[in-house]
């Protein structure tokens, strides 16, 4: 069930849903997203569908990671990207090949443990990992091309905003039980929001877990 013959499967039903940028399918038909979920959990991990990665938390939709992938490449390739939220590493290892540098967050340790083991083991030389509080940022570390997130705070956090290059992107969930995707553009005139569409992810939330 990872077959090649499962992921063009995929990657059909991607263009399908309107994944027009070839960059970005090309990567997600050579990512091995198995390798990113419980081995029982496996022969799904070519479907179209979030998974369970454990802590409560899932590893996104592929369509999902593709489109927010794609608009994190509407400008061009970005320098430096901050993904928010970076779970099983799968979103980090989409990103790796298409952009400069990924400094990725998330506040569960042992997701981030698993996730660093799955970058050293896909050789990604250019991502940054670290266990820390997502709504703070990482602000030595920017200003940032793209911060994208992977979890929905109920309102753009501040700190994320004042993180962003100018002309920068940030691409993110918002919203409680109903959410909604939404790309801020850092303009002349400050921050200018459009509404991609509906979607639903795992609250982001405040601090850390050691767990």
């Amino acid at each position: 069930m990872t077959s090649q013959r499962t992921r063009e499967r995929l990657i059909q039903r991607l263009m399908e849903q309107g994944i027009t940028n070839y960059s970005v399918l090309d990567v997600i038909r050579t990512t091995p997203r198995h390798a990113f979920v419980d081995e029982a959990l496996a022969h799904r991990a070519y479907e179209d569908t979030a998974l369970p990665i454990g802590w409560g938390q899932t590893i996104s939709q592929p369509y999902i990671v593709a489109r927010m992938t794609e608009l994190a490449l509407q400008a061009g390739r970005p320098n430096k990207v901050m993904e928010i939220g970076s779970g099983s590493g799968y979103q980090t290892a989409v990103l790796s090949p298409l952009v400069g540098e990924v400094y990725a967050i998330e506040r569960i340790k042992g997701l981030l443990d698993r996730s660093r083991e799955r970058v050293r083991a896909l050789r990604l030389r250019n991502v940054q990992l670290r266990h820390a509080d997502g709504l703070d940022g990482w602000a030595d570390k920017g200003p940032f091309d793209v911060i994208l997130g992977a979890a929905a705070p109920e309102v753009i956090p501040p700190a994320l905003l004042t993180q962003l290059a100018p002309g920068g992107r940030l691409i993110l969930p918002v919203g409680g039980v109903d959410q909604r995707l939404v790309m801020v553009t850092m303009g002349a005139d400050g921050p200018e929001t459009t509404h991609v569409e509906n979607v639903k992810f795992v609250p982001m939330l405040s601090g850390t877990e050691r767990g």
